[in-house]
């Protein structure tokens, strides 16, 4: 007959600290071997779920399912704020219709095995499969599902176990923390009227706002547009061939550009879709556009409203534009953030889509095309996001791909 001893007793026989997977061995229960195994430590650097600044209380407790490591946070009035991805990654789940469990719920795959859960949301405003990027807005708080009022429940998984959380790398163990969630975007466009394209970070802090290298090592030009949880683009948007800044507001579908003129407050696309611009005719100011997870396809709206659909990568894919064979038209493409493949449309003398592949940049790198040169054919580009470095892709007179120059601007995260 087995003698099952405590935990305790053992220890005081022993004299000594007894790993959990040998008091298995001893006679101790699994549940009770299995608490004293210690959680994951996720290696993602997660910022809080919430916009730049904001403070919010996190609370943790034994009996929280299903792990003690999940955190409820809460703030006063938190019904229908905003919750962001914490790190960049893909959307493998977008449920905003259960009404049970964890109600509606988003996770986002960070691909190195981890992950991190937003449930009980009020909406979801991601599609499956979409990439999303810090600070990207992935729903609102709410009270769906299995709750007792409304509240963020939050979770970080190494593999499918919940991680002991850790926000910047460092651990997490309750009480109340300002998000540090302030992530730049990167841009490029002419913003200066010179042709070539100037480098450009939107920061998403509580109001927006976008930041225009100036020559000769002067203060960025600083312009106030829009909010944190906004997506941004550049377009010349009345066609007197300097950029302006312009945010498309995911939660309402709704574009605001700051036209010289006034501002444009134009409502198009569908949830989840990602803003693109460009000039799709080649005549007058630019338009505006979307890109379509969901089956992949650009939507891309004519100044007289008519849309015309492409479809073109893959719902993981990151849409970008410009005039690859400078005629004057803006043109379509997609990156690949984990293969660093660039995928370009255009379309040859005859009106035939062409296609091409090009490998730029490092994996995990945010694509900005420029015309960095003022030829007016744009050449590829990229961003790190751990160095805040902008590669340039230089080409020849011939279009050949030459020296690639790197530029330190906006803030590394």
């Amino acid at each position: 007959m087995a003698v099952v001893i405590g935990t305790s007793s053992l220890r005081r026989a022993l004299g000594v600290a007894v790993p959990a997977a040998l008091l298995l061995g001893a006679g101790l229960a699994p549940a009770e071997a299995a608490r004293k195994v210690p959680p994951p430590v996720p290696s993602t650097g997660h910022q809080l779920p919430f916009v730049c600044s904001q403070a919010w209380v996190g609370g943790m407790r034994g009996n929280h399912s299903p792990s003690k490591w999940a955190i409820d946070f809460n703030r006063i009035g938190d019904v229908g704020k905003p919750v962001v991805a914490t790190a960049a990654g893909v959307v493998t789940t977008a449920n905003g219709t259960s009404k049970s469990g964890y109600g509606h719920y988003v996770v986002v795959d960070h691909g190195n095995g981890e992950s991190s859960l937003y449930a009980h949301l009020k909406s979801v405003q991601v599609a499956l499969g979409s990439t999303v990027d810090q600070g990207t807005l992935v729903g609102v708080v709410g009270s769906t599902g299995n709750v007792t009022g409304p509240h963020l429940h939050y979770e970080q998984k190494v593999g499918k176990a919940v991680a002991a959380p850790h926000f910047a790398h460092l651990p997490f163990a309750g009480g109340t923390l300002a998000s540090a969630n302030c992530s730049d975007v990167p841009l490029a466009g002419n913003m200066q009227g010179d042709r070539a394209a100037e480098l450009t970070v939107f920061r998403r802090t509580q109001t927006g706002g976008f930041l225009i290298q100036q020559p000769g090592g002067a203060q960025p030009r600083v312009v106030g547009f829009g909010t944190a949880t906004d997506e941004p683009v550049l377009g010349d948007w009345n066609g007197d061939g300097v950029a302006e800044p312009g945010v498309y507001s995911v939660r309402g579908r709704r574009f605001k550009l700051a036209d010289p003129n006034g501002l444009i407050n134009l409502k198009f696309g569908a949830r989840g879709d990602r803003p693109v611009a460009g000039n799709w005719d080649g005549t007058g100011g630019w338009e505006v556009g979307v890109f379509r997870p969901v089956g992949a396809t650009f939507q891309l709206r004519g100044a007289n409203g008519a849309v015309t659909t492409v479809q073109l990568g893959d719902a993981n894919d990151v849409p970008v534009t410009g005039d690859w064979n400078g005629d004057g038209r803006t043109d379509i493409g997609v990156f690949d953030r984990a293969s660093a493949v660039f995928t370009l449309r255009h379309l040859d003398a005859a009106g035939a889509a062409v296609i091409s592949s090009v490998q730029f940049g490092l994996a995990g790198d945010l694509p900005v095309p420029g015309d960095w040169d003022g030829n007016g054919t744009m050449e590829l580009g990229t961003w790190t996001p751990s160095t805040a470095v902008f590669n340039q892709r230089q080409a020849d007179a011939n279009g050949a791909p030459r020296a690639v120059a790197q530029v330190q601007f906006g803030r590394p995260r």
